[in-house]
């Protein structure tokens, strides 16, 4: 039976810090992190989408965690074909970028330019053993077929040696006529399917389909039930307290993610107020974990 990891999507999210959950004396960047690190194993980095990540960020994480915690660290939205800011990318990169205005696609050489420079930033976290997987999440526009598959491959050819887990914004990649293919395809890259919770009422609801593909890593990410997914603000798409019965129905699904994989990380993404760490620690309540 593989190790189950449960934690939040994020420790510094605004609302989180002006919830009330950190004590007093521990607000501050060194404080949350040390006291979220008594209270669980795992978190996932999400900043690293919105902009590069420093070297020296990765130094302070591994500083202020014990020796088995584990970051699994949001790769940056350009790599995933995400719209981008300019000013997300450093200086030397932005005529490069600028260059692609009106382009389809991203010239590669500079994807493999920002890719250098993400991947840098995050060897002290590789090096300590505290990276759990870098999180791909691919943008609803990218549908099955061809094209999308190629993209995918170079990817993992970028990331390659690098632990990787892919979660898919388009629901068709998880539909009955195509999971057989997509789980083929991330068995053969290396690469963990990331299974969804989320409200299924929508169009672009994602079924959570659970398929182990990598036997290092099983990933399942809790974005909440709230029917304003993809149309609200951010507070009204992830505002949902998870009931013990919402939750139940996902710990025979983990148990047996666990059967196939060494380590199985469940992440909280419902991230209003204490949310999230209330609906993390249920679970591990849940799952005989605490």
């Amino acid at each position: 039976m593989g190790e189950i990891r449960v934690g939040t999507c994020s420790w510094t999210d605004k609302a989180l810090v002006s919830s009330g959950w950190y004590p007093a004396g521990h607000r501050d960047a060194e404080g949350r992190l040390r006291h979220y690190a008594t209270q669980f194993p795992v978190a996932e980095v999400d900043s690293t989408y919105y902009g590069l990540p420093s070297a020296r960020n990765s130094l302070l994480w591994t500083d202020r965690t014990p020796e088995d915690f584990r970051f699994d660290v949001k790769a940056f939205s350009l790599l995933t074909g995400h719209p981008t800011r300019p000013e997300a990318l450093p200086a030397a990169l932005r005529p490069a970028f600028a260059r692609q205005r009106g382009r389809t696609g991203i010239d590669p050489g500079l994807l493999d330019d920002v890719w250098d420079r993400y991947s840098a930033a995050l060897e002290p976290l590789r090096a300590s053993g505290r990276l759990g997987t870098l999180v791909f999440q691919f943008p609803r526009r990218l549908v099955p077929g061809r094209p999308a598959v190629e993209f995918l491959r170079r990817c993992r050819e970028r990331a390659a040696g690098w632990p990787m887990a892919v979660e898919f914004r388009h629901p068709g990649w998880w539909r009955e006529e195509q999971v057989d293919a997509t789980t083929a395809l991330l068995t053969e890259l290396d690469t963990a399917a990331v299974a969804v919770d989320m409200v299924q009422t929508l169009p672009a609801s994602v079924p959570p389909v659970v398929r182990v593909t990598t036997p290092e890593l099983a990933l399942v990410r809790f974005h909440g039930r709230n029917g304003a997914w993809g149309t609200g603000t951010k507070e009204e798409r992830f505002r949902h307290s998870y009931t013990p019965e919402e939750l139940s129905e996902w710990t025979p699904r983990v148990h047996e993610m666990a059967e196939q994989a060494r380590e199985v990380h469940v992440l909280f993404n419902n991230c209003c107020g204490d949310a999230a760490v209330r609906a993390a620690q249920s679970m591990r309540h849940l799952l005989g974990l605490s």
